[in-house]
């Protein structure tokens, strides 16, 4: 499960709840990024959630009900990779909105990732594999938990998530116009979970190039990183 959020009132600012049972994480802070790393027994610690110096940020919520028309079948570019390679900025967020364009991206057999994905603008892509994809440019807001956009709640689960949408939309839209770290920290905070814990909670201000992560819903212990815009990764293929 898990819950993101882009803002851009006064200026660009985005959340992250990553919600994991059963995984080990930890929290890598780079001058290139600070990168929320899953283990995986074959290749070890995966980037697959955090920001990086270019003002990029990715997110991977589940999506529920798992749709099989994620599974990946023949030619087709992977949700988990796509993350990582936006990360580590082997490719842009605008190569990625093409990919997705021209499709099909797929999850892995049997779980349907979604991609959440910002840049230092705040434009938000939205991929679904297997369902589509949403394009937004510089949007007042976006929120994505884990139900599907095209589907809403015509599909009833209850790890859908569509409660924590429902609250950190209400907060948004009544929040200041001037929304910034401790406002989004407030809706993350709002919407964190116990069931399914939420470990790390991260707020992205792309325009300061600056992170501020807590976890395990420690709120009174917020850590902060100031990444080197500019410092970049490999070069794009």
């Amino acid at each position: 499960m898990c819950t993101s959020i882009v803002v851009n009132r006064f200026k660009p600012i985005v959340g992250w709840n990553l919600d994991l049972l059963d995984m080990e994480h930890r929290v890598r802070v780079a001058d290139e990024g600070v990168f929320i790393e899953i283990s995986d027994p074959k290749e070890g610690w995966l980037p697959i959630f955090g920001a990086n110096a270019r003002g990029d940020f990715a997110g991977l919520p589940t999506c529920w009900p798992y749709d099989a028309r994620s599974d990946p079948e023949g030619e087709g570019w992977n949700t988990v990779m796509l993350n990582i390679d936006l990360l580590l900025q082997k490719k842009s967020f605008q190569q990625i909105r093409s990919i997705a364009e021209k499709g099909p991206v797929f999850s892995v057999p049997g779980v349907t990732f979604m991609q959440a994905l910002s840049d230092r603008d705040g434009n938000v892509l939205h991929i679904v594999p297997g369902q589509g994809f949403r394009y937004y440019e510089r949007p007042d807001h976006q929120v994505l938990t884990n139900f599907s956009p095209f589907k809403m709640d015509s599909e009833q689960h209850p790890w859908m998530g569509w409660d924590r949408y429902q609250k950190a939309e209400y907060m948004i839209q009544n929040g200041p116009e001037r929304f910034g770290v401790e406002d989004c920290l407030a809706v993350l905070e709002a919407v964190s979970q116990t069931v399914c814990p939420t470990v790390v909670s991260m707020v992205f201000d792309p325009q300061e190039s600056a992170v501020f992560w807590c976890e395990n819903r420690q709120w009174d212990r917020i850590l902060s990183a100031r990444l080197r815009f500019g410092t970049s990764g490999p070069s794009p293929e």
